[in-house]
C-alpha cells in the first residue's frame, strides 16, 4: 500500500503537474515572450537608439542640399568732416539698413558627402544587427526566467509530495514500532530523512523565489499558472555543419562587425575627401537704404563660384587619415574575432542541446531503474531482508531522479533558445509570437527624405 502511494503521488507530481496542466494554467512560454518582446525597457531603448541612428541619414544627405540664410542690419551712423582742405565742413546722421539673402550650393566637395551618406546607411544597418542581437537577448532571457519558474515550481512540489509521503511512513514505522516490529533506530531514520526533507523543500522554495523575482523583472508581471513548454526544435537547423552555415550568415553580432568594416572603409573616404578641392556656387541679393548718405538706396546681385584647395593642413587631416585606416584595420580584426566567436558559440549551443536530450532520456532510465529498485526493496524489506535505511535510501534515489529530470527538461528547452540564438533565428517572427514585431523600416523611411521640421516620425 505505502509503494503505491508514494508511486501513484511522486509520478503524479512529475508528469501531470509538468505536461498535462494546460487546461489549469493560463501562460505559455510564447505569451511570456511576447509581454517581454513588447515591454523590455532595454529593447525599447534600442529601438529608440536605432531611430536616432536613422537620423544621420537624411543629416549626411544634406550635403547635396543648397544652403539658404537670410541677413538684415539696422542701425545709425554719424559721419562728419570736410570734403577737401578749406571747404565747408559736414555732419551727417543716418539710419543704414539692409537686407539681404544668400543661397549656397555645393558642386564638389571631393566626394564627401557621398562617403557621408554610404557611411550613415551602413550605419542603420549596423544598428539594426544590434536590435536584432538585443531582441536575441530578451527572447533568450524570457525563456529562460519561464523554465527557472516551471523548475522551480515542479521541484518545490516534488519535494512537499515527498515530505508528505515521509509523514506517512513515519506513522507506519511508529506504529511497527509499537508492537515491536522495527527498533528505535528505524523511526529515527525516517525522522531524519523527513527533517532533511523540509530542509530541501525549504531551499527549494526560496529558489522558486529567487526565480519569480527575476522572471517579473523580465517579463513584467508576476509568474501565474505556466505552462510546460517544449524545445523548439522544429526551428533548429538539423546538422551542426548547417549550423555554422546559418550562425555565419545570419548572426546578428557577425553581421554588424562586417557591416562595421564597411563603415571604417567609408570613414577613411571621407577624410580623404578633404585632401581635394571644394567647388561652390554661391548666389546673393541684398538691399540697403542710407548705406553712404541720407536718403539715399541700393541693390547688390551676385553670382560666384567658389574654389577652394587645401595646400598645408599642418598635418591634422593626415593625422586623421591615418588613424582611420588603423579604424579600418581593427574593424577587419574584429570581424575575424566575431567569425571565430559565432563559431565557438554555435559549437558549444549545440552540444548543450545534444547533452540535455541525453540527459531526459537518461532521467527517465534511471526514473524507470529507481522505482522497480524501490518497489524491490520495500518488499524484501517486508521480510526482514532490507532495513528502513535501504528503503530510505532508495527513496531518495527515485526522488533524485524525478528532480533531475525535471531539470534536465528544463535544461533542454533553454539550450534549444540558446542554439536558436546562436545562429542568429531568436526572433519574434521566426518564433510565432502573437504580437506584432517592431518594423525598423518603417521609420526609417519615413525620416530618410526629411528636409525640414524637428517633429519626431513615427515609431
Amino acid at each position: 500500500m505505502m509503494t503505491t502511494f508514494k508511486n501513484v503521488l511522486l509520478a503524479g507530481i512529475a508528469v501531470t503537474s509538468l505536461l498535462t496542466v494546460g487546461g489549469l494554467r493560463a501562460e505559455t512560454i510564447n505569451g511570456a515572450l511576447s509581454r517581454a518582446y513588447a515591454g523590455s525597457p532595454d529593447l525599447n531603448a534600442q529601438r529608440a537608439s536605432l531611430r536616432a541612428t536613422d537620423e544621420q541619414v537624411p543629416r549626411a544627405r544634406s550635403g547635396y542640399l543648397p544652403r539658404v540664410s537670410a541677413s538684415s542690419s539696422l542701425g545709425q551712423a554719424n559721419g562728419a568732416g570736410n570734403v577737401a582742405y578749406g571747404s565747408t565742413p559736414y555732419d551727417l546722421t543716418t539710419t543704414p539698413r539692409t537686407v539681404g539673402v544668400t543661397i549656397t550650393q555645393n558642386l564638389y566637395n571631393g566626394d564627401r558627402t557621398s562617403s557621408q551618406v554610404e557611411a550613415a546607411e551602413k550605419g542603420v544597418l549596423a544598428a539594426r544587427a544590434g536590435l536584432r542581437y538585443a531582441e536575441q537577448q530578451v527572447l533568450l532571457n524570457g525563456a529562460t526566467q519561464y523554465m527557472n519558474v516551471v523548475r522551480d515550481e515542479a521541484v518545490v512540489q516534488l519535494r512537499t509530495a515527498n515530505i508528505d509521503v515521509l509523514k506517512e511512513q513515519l506513522r507506519q514505522t511508529q506504529d511497527r514500532f509499537n508492537v515491536g516490529e522495527v527498533t528505535r533506530t528505524d523511526v529515527a531514520q525516517v525522522e531524519a530523512q523527513l527533517a532533511a526533507a523540509e530542509a530541501d523543500r525549504s531551499s527549494a522554495e526560496a529558489n522558486l523565489e529567487s526565480s519569480r523575482a527575476a522572471y517579473q523583472q523580465v517579463i513584467g508581471v508576476a509568474p501565474a499558472g505556466l505552462v510546460e513548454a517544449e524545445p523548439v526544435a522544429k526551428r533548429l537547423p538539423v546538422s551542426i555543419d548547417e549550423a555554422f552555415k546559418i550562425g555565419d550568415a545570419e548572426n546578428p553580432q557577425l553581421v554588424a562587425s562586417r557591416i562595421n568594416v564597411d563603415v571604417a572603409e567609408a570613414q577613411v573616404r571621407l577624410v580623404e575627401g578633404e585632401f581635394k578641392p571644394t567647388v561652390d556656387l554661391q548666389g546673393s541679393a541684398s538691399q540697403g537704404w542710407e548705406t553712404k548718405y541720407p536718403g539715399d538706396s541700393g541693390r547688390d546681385l551676385r553670382v560666384l563660384g567658389q574654389l577652394s584647395m587645401p595646400i598645408y593642413e599642418a598635418g591634422e587631416i593626415s593625422a586623421r587619415a591615418r588613424a582611420a585606416k588603423e579604424t579600418l584595420g581593427q574593424r577587419r580584426l574584429e570581424s575575424d574575432s566575431a567569425r571565430d566567436q559565432v563559431r565557438s558559440g554555435v559549437a558549444a549551443a549545440w552540444s548543450q542541446y545534444e547533452t540535455a536530450n541525453a540527459r531526459v532520456k537518461s532521467a527517465k532510465a534511471q526514473i524507470a531503474a529507481a522505482t522497480i529498485a524501490l518497489n524491490g526493496v520495500q518488499e524484501e524489506a517486508k521480510v526482514g531482508q532490507r532495513t528502513t535505511l535501504d528503503v530510505l535510501i532508495s527513496d531518495q534515489n527515485l526522488l533524485s531522479a524525478r528532480v533531475n529530470l525535471v531539470t534536465a527538461q528544463r535544461d533542454r528547452v533553454v539550450s534549444s533558445y540558446q542554439l536558436l540564438s546562436a545562429v542568429g533565428r531568436l526572433s519574434a517572427v521566426n518564433l510565432g509570437l502573437s504580437i506584432k514585431a517592431y518594423d525598423p523600416n518603417a521609420h526609417y523611411d519615413a525620416t530618410k527624405g526629411r528636409i525640414t521640421g524637428t517633429d519626431i516620425a513615427g515609431k
